[in-house]
């Protein structure tokens, strides 16, 4: 039987994996205030959690892409799954902030695969003219995993304690291991798909993707290229943005606009729920950038990045308003602008690094930004209780910015992307 469009089914499965992969991490934000109290946590001690994550998963990220490169998107991915299931409902058994951090860091080794996989998957299942959009719709897991987090981790502090949370996204993530593993294929072993779409979609790629005999750079020779330093430094100064949203909204709401649990489980998701937007918006302004203002697809990737990165005003802006609700709107702009930066980059990321080595490249940028995440995480727990988050939420719009500019003078594209008609198969797989 032949799935007509299915390689948008492929990317849809792509977006449920990282949806409990940001579930899984996204809980704990959510919990904090509950579990602080309980496991008798300091501002400072979850801090070190934060960080101990972080540090597992930036440190990971390069292996993780390498494994994906070297064994296959398909068992890859699975694996990855299957452990950050595992260590996500573990974390349920800790006793204090030393155990919880060693769950937290066994989690960030595990899931330091998730972006890496959904990138390398997209790049196997999409052309070049629509990897932009494919990445913005596998990317909004992302969000929609933090956006379903308050509500959960709510509904568990309801019905029972806080550790039910943690077990609910451990399950989820065991079926979804084996749901992928039974559905997944590179599209040239695929049986549901037809002829037409598979011709699509591979006449699409860059030779690059296309050719299993694509040259494939070791990590030291990566990191010696120019073209990793234009996704990395970027990523070193973009990341930290999403993980101070990841980790410290919930915490803001309560300690900064003295918000109770009931009005964060109202507000504390819209910031991702706006983040879904920039996802799937800032896919689809690539294509309309190219046609439209007559550019190169790869140039097109670069001006999303900077339209996301001048958005980060807004939440720079928190600190000059009373209202809680405005404060949250703001950070909603936070959201979006982050997201749409962050699809471009890994839309940046596909056409600089080829089939043998777009995992890896994913992942040591994702390693780059991580540790540039956990840098300032350190610096966030510290001076939080000196100057407040007005001016660290200033200092991430001038990071994001400052990465907008890099990534002009840096990226560059590695050939010429070959772009079919999108009425070239009759329609039939017409862009989503």
């Amino acid at each position: 039987m032949k799935i007509k469009g299915i390689r948008w089914w492929m990317v849809s499965l792509v977006a449920a994996g990282l949806i409990i992969n940001y579930l899984a991490r996204n809980t704990l934000s959510v919990a904090a205030p509950t579990l602080m109290k309980d496991l008798h946590i300091t501002t400072e001690q979850y801090a070190h959690v934060v960080i101990a994550w972080q540090l597992c998963y930036a440190f990971m990220q390069p292996v993780a892409g390498f494994l994906l490169d070297t064994v296959g998107t398909k068992i890859g991915f699975a694996a990855f799954a299957l452990a950050w299931s595992l260590a996500c409902a573990a974390a349920a058994w800790s006793t204090g902030w030393r155990s919880l951090a060693f769950f937290r860091g066994l989690l960030g080794i595990a899931e330091a695969a998730g972006i890496p996989a959904g990138v390398k998957a997209t790049s196997e299942w999409f052309p070049a003219k629509e990897r932009s959009v494919a990445i913005g719709w596998f990317n909004i897991g992302s969000s929609i995993g933090a956006l379903l987090a308050p509500p959960l981790v709510v509904w568990a502090l309801l019905h029972g304690e806080w550790q039910l949370a943690f077990v609910i996204v451990g399950v989820a993530g065991i079926v979804w291991s084996a749901v992928w593993m039974l559905l997944y294929k590179h599209p040239r072993n695929q049986k549901m798909l037809g002829d037409a779409e598979r011709d699509y979609i591979l006449s699409g790629q860059e030779a690059k993707h296309s050719d299993s005999g694509a040259p494939r750079r070791n990590w030291f020779a990566m990191l010696k290229s120019r073209d990793f330093w234009a996704i990395g430094i970027p990523r070193i100064l973009s990341e930290p943005a999403w993980q101070t949203f990841n980790a410290w909204i919930p915490l803001y709401m309560m300690t900064e606009r003295h918000m109770n649990l009931k009005e964060i489980a109202l507000y504390a998701w819209m910031p991702f729920l706006a983040a879904d937007i920039g996802c799937v918006l800032g896919g689809y302004l690539s294509p309309l950038f190219h046609k439209y203002a007559k550019v190169s697809l790869f140039t097109s990737r670069k001006m999303v990045f900077v339209v996301g990165a001048l958005c980060m005003i807004g939440p720079a802006c928190v600190g000059l308003v009373a209202s809680p609700y405005v404060a949250v709107a703001l950070l909603c702009v936070g959201g979006f602008a982050h997201q749409t930066l962050s699809g471009a980059l890994y839309a940046i990321t596909s056409d600089m690094f080829g089939k043998n080595e777009v995992a890896t490249a994913t992942g040591m940028g994702g390693m780059a930004g991580y540790l540039g995440a956990a840098a300032f995480t350190a610096l966030f727990g510290v001076l939080v209780t000196q100057v407040g988050y007005s001016p660290l939420f200033v200092l991430l719009a001038v990071f994001d910015i400052i990465a907008a500019g890099v990534v002009c003078l840096l990226a560059r594209s590695a050939d010429k992307t070959p772009e079919p008609h999108w009425s070239q198969v009759n329609g039939t797989v017409a862009a989503k």
